[in-house]
């Protein structure tokens, strides 16, 4: 049992569906997200700015860590998420430049 009896009382196919949802909407964050480091990628080309900051990556992993910890998830999880996130956009950033 857990400690949030509504949960109790859904069944498996409806937590499944709950999942799907969810996933959906981190799907469309990550686009989101995408979208946004694609438009400072844009303004570091303009301002010949290097495609990595790592003080600026190193800023986001922690907040990402502190935020999981205040969600009691792990920590370092969170942080390796947030780091392929980072580099997904780098590699865009990337291969962007290349491109123009």
């Amino acid at each position: 049992m857990s400690d949030h009896p509504e949960v109790d009382e859904l069944t498996l196919a409806e937590l499944r569906a709950e999942i799907a949802e969810i996933d959906h909407e981190l799907v469309e964050l990550i686009a989101r997200r995408t979208y946004i480091a694609e438009t400072i990628a844009s303004v570091k080309q303009r301002q010949d700015l290097p495609t990595t900051d790592r003080d600026q990556e190193g800023r986001v992993t922690t907040r990402a860590a502190e935020l999981a910890d205040r969600f009691q998830l792990d920590p370092l999880v969170v942080r390796r998420v947030f780091e392929e996130l980072i580099e997904l956009n780098k590699s865009s950033q990337r291969q962007r430049r290349e491109d123009s």
